[in-house]
C-alpha cells in the first residue's frame, strides 16, 4: 500500500501545485503528519499518507464540479478508479465532511455515495489529526489555531463557517484521541 502513497503524491502535486501552490504546501503537511502517525497505524499506514495527499484535490480546476471538494476529490478517485474505496471514503468524508455536505443538500449524496461505515473510525480520525494540526503553509498549528484560521477566511453566514463552527467539537475530539495515542505510544 506504501506505493498508492507515492502515486498519490504525484496525483495531488500535478493537480495543485501549478493551481493552487498554497493548497499544495498544506497538502505536503498533512501528508508529512500522516507518516508520522505510520506507526500508530501500520496497517494502514500506506493508506493515511495517500488519503492525506489526496484529501484536497476536489478544490483544483479539473475536478471541481460541485463545488464541495470533498465530494468532488473523491468522485474523481471512483471515476478514475484510483486506488480503492476506502480512499475514496476517506476523501469524500474528510475533516467531518458529511456536516457541510448537510448543509450544502448534498449529504444523502455524499452517505450513499461514499458511506462512512465502511471505514475505521480511529482512520478517519486519524486524517482530522493530520488535517486539523496543519496550517495552509504545510507547518503545524494547533487545532484552536486551526479552527479560527479557516473561520477567518470565510463570512459568518458562508457555509464553510457553519459547518465547521458546528463541526469543531468533533474535529477537537478527533485530534485529542490521536494525540493522546500518539503520546501513549
Amino acid at each position: 500500500m506504501m506505493e498508492i502513497a507515492a502515486e498519490a503524491r504525484e496525483l495531488a502535486r500535478s493537480l495543485l501545485e501549478p493551481e493552487l501552490p498554497v493548497r499544495w504546501a498544506h497538502s505536503r503537511g498533512v501528508a508529512g503528519q500522516a507518516v508520522a502517525l505510520g506507526r500508530l497505524l501500520p496497517q494502514h499506514a500506506g493508506l493515511l499518507e495517500a488519503a492525506a495527499w489526496l484529501h484536497d484535490i476536489g478544490y483544483a480546476s479539473p475536478i471541481a464540479v460541485t463545488g464541495f471538494h470533498p465530494l468532488d476529490g473523491a468522485r474523481r478517485l471512483r471515476d478514475t478508479r484510483f486506488g480503492d474505496p476506502t480512499l475514496w471514503i476517506l476523501v469524500a468524508h474528510h475533516t467531518c465532511a458529511e456536516i457541510e455536505a448537510q448543509a450544502r443538500g448534498l449529504g444523502d449524496v455524499l452517505a450513499a455515495e461514499f458511506p462512512i461505515s465502511d471505514v475505521d473510525p480511529f482512520v478517519v480520525a486519524a486524517l482530522t489529526y493530520c488535517d486539523m494540526t496543519t496550517g495552509p503553509d504545510g507547518k503545524p498549528l494547533g487545532v484552536d489555531e486551526r479552527i479560527t484560521e479557516i473561520l477567518s477566511r470565510y463570512d459568518p453566514d458562508d457555509v464553510v463557517h457553519h459547518a465547521v463552527s458546528q463541526a469543531s467539537p468533533i474535529l477537537r475530539r478527533q485530534t485529542a484521541e490521536i494525540a493522546a495515542a500518539l503520546e501513549a505510544s
